[in-house]
């Protein structure tokens, strides 16, 4: 093997993006085991989240803006709209004037399921970040730049 430096960093806990995975990885893996008992992957979770969020402060939820919200592609925010509509969390809607939206509202039940998944997921992050202590403005502030690339 040759002995020309392929890596920017001499050790891998210096470098930003593996860094990023890493933890990325292990909250996900947390978070899956937190939403599990209320039969949500967190991808459902996020866009049920999002839509509602979107109802409380928008006039019209569609899966475009959704998909916008959270940054997912629509192709995977449809699929998984159609997943969480099949387990009545929320009803997709032809939009009045535009033929190709769809309206998204949550349910009843998909906001009493939102209220439950909320509540562990806030506790889950109140205790994984709380290692940050003083740190996790920063690290929310670093995450909001990023966001927004």
């Amino acid at each position: 093997m040759s002995k020309e430096k392929v890596f920017r960093y001499d050790k891998s806990d210096d470098s930003p993006g593996f860094l990023l995975w890493q933890v990325t990885n292990l909250w996900q893996r947390e978070i899956r085991k937190v939403l599990e008992p209320l039969d949500l992957t967190h991808a459902q979770f996020v866009l049920l989240a999002v839509t509602h969020w979107l109802e409380l402060h928008e006039e019209e939820t569609t899966q475009i803006k959704i998909a916008d919200r959270a940054k997912t592609d629509p192709m995977t925010t449809s699929t998984v709209l159609r997943t969480l509509e099949s387990k009545k969390l929320v009803k997709r809607i032809s939009h009045e004037t535009d033929t190709r939206a769809k309206l998204v509202k949550t349910t009843g039940e998909g906001q009493k399921v939102l209220k439950q998944a909320v509540k562990v997921v806030e506790d889950f992050d109140e205790d994984f970040f709380s290692i940050l202590g003083g740190k996790r403005k920063d690290m929310v502030s670093g995450l909001q730049i990023l966001s927004r690339k």
